[in-house]
């Protein structure tokens, strides 16, 4: 007998329809055990035989609204899951940064146009320097998006913090190894707590390096040796001639982390002990 989502098959190739509204059709989906081996598709004069296709047409339409109400529980269960307000804020505070520098690089030459005195060497500053120099400027206007632009600023570090501490709860164990602000850039880099808990070290070494992982790949240039990663104070103040191997070895205990963290949703004060005594040992001139 082969087993169909509106029926099935039995062994004198009679097919024998399976009614029900497309809730109940779609638990009996979700429950097939289906052997693609010796799969063979639905004819259309089976499903026109059937009593309750009377055409093809109208099987069609129902198996819309099953794959339909399938579609909204895969994207219920993706907007419920623990990460989605995580991801909703790096993504926020991303953007964020975007326009901040946008508008600081648009709000500096306005200033120098109503300020010609104003030194090539002061737009190359923090625009947290230049801004004061900005709301007192004669123009009301340039004033006052000074303001909004200082307000931005604000809301930007205030969200960094709340991610924070978001992260602390959602990815413990990678947050205490990395810091929340980076743990949380990785996991919404990689689309989720469940696709980076599903990958090796070495991709979560040169996530955020794939472009030049890729012209890696090309034959252009040598292999990334870290990404977001390199964020962190552990790789980007460690010995130029460790760096490397601390990039590694904190990469191969993310992805650690980013399992224990999805499976069971708690720190581990035994791994991380361990994991950051391995980490510093290297940064600190040991081996692997």
């Amino acid at each position: 007998m082969t087993v169909y989502w509106c029926g099935s098959v039995d062994d004198e190739g009679v097919f024998v329809p399976s009614r029900g509204s497309p809730a109940e059709l779609l638990a009996r989906v979700e429950s097939l055990k289906t052997n693609m081996q010796v799969f063979r598709p639905l004819t259309a004069d089976l499903i026109e035989g059937s009593g309750i296709f009377p055409d093809r047409a109208t099987y069609i339409r129902q198996l819309r609204e099953v794959t339909i109400l399938q579609v909204q529980g895969v994207i219920e269960a993706a907007a419920s899951g623990k990460d989605a307000e995580l991801l909703q804020m790096v993504r926020m505070l991303d953007q964020m940064d975007e326009v901040i520098n946008l508008l600081s690089e648009r709000l500096v030459e306005w200033y120098q146009v109503t300020n010609p005195a104003f030194s090539q060497k002061g737009r190359q500053g923090s625009v947290k320097r230049v801004l004061p120099k900005i709301r007192r400027s004669r123009s009301r206007p340039l004033r006052g998006m000074a303001d909004e632009v200082e307000g931005l600023i604000a809301a930007r570090t205030s969200l960094a913090a709340d991610v924070s501490r978001l992260a602390a709860q959602v990815i413990p164990n990678t947050s205490e190894l990395v810091g929340g602000l980076v743990a949380a850039r990785i996991m919404a880099r990689a689309g989720g707590l469940e696709k980076l808990a599903r990958m090796p070290g070495s991709s979560v070494q040169v996530i955020g390096a794939e472009a030049a992982l890729f012209s890696h790949i090309r034959g252009n240039s040598p292999s990334p040796k870290h990404g977001i990663i390199f964020q962190h104070r552990r790789v980007h103040n460690a010995p130029r001639e460790v760096r490397g191997r601390v990039a590694r070895v904190l990469a191969a205990k993310l992805a650690i982390a980013a399992r224990i963290d999805f499976y069971r949703g708690e720190a581990d004060p035994g791994f991380l002990s361990s994991a950051q005594a391995l980490i510093d040992g290297i940064a600190g001139g040991g081996s692997v």
